[in-house]
C-alpha cells in the first residue's frame, strides 16, 4: 500500500466519516470505535465537514443533556454519496482503518 499524501489523506478521511455517519455511525464514540482514530481527530473531521460543502448537522437527542445525540448529514455539496459508498471499503483501507 502506497503512502497517502496528507491532502489525500484528509479528503478520504472526510468523506469516510460523512459515509459512516451516513450509516449510522452518527456519534464521536462510535467514530472512534469503528475507526480507532483518536477523539481530537474524529472531532476535528467531523467539523472540517463544511469546507467540503457537505452539511452535517448535530440532532441533540429529545430530553438529553449536555450534547447527547447524533450527526446527521443533510447535504453532501458536490460529493455524490453514491461514489463514496461504493468506494468506502477503498477509502477504509487506505486510511489503515481495515
Amino acid at each position: 500500500m502506497t503512502s497517502l499524501s496528507k491532502t489525500k489523506s484528509s479528503f478520504y478521511r472526510r468523506l469516510y466519516v460523512a459515509h459512516l455517519i451516513e450509516q449510522g455511525v452518527a456519534n464521536v464514540p462510535a467514530l472512534i470505535e469503528v475507526t480507532g482514530m483518536p477523539r481530537r481527530t474524529a472531532q476535528d473531521t467531523i467539523a472540517s465537514l463544511a469546507e467540503l460543502d457537505i452539511e452535517c448537522v448535530f440532532e441533540k437527542g429529545e430530553g438529553e443533556r449536555h450534547n447527547i445525540g447524533h450527526y446527521q448529514i443533510r447535504d453532501w455539496g458536490a460529493i455524490d454519496p453514491r461514489w463514496v459508498a461504493t468506494n468506502a471499503e477503498r477509502l477504509k483501507q487506505s486510511l489503515g482503518y481495515a
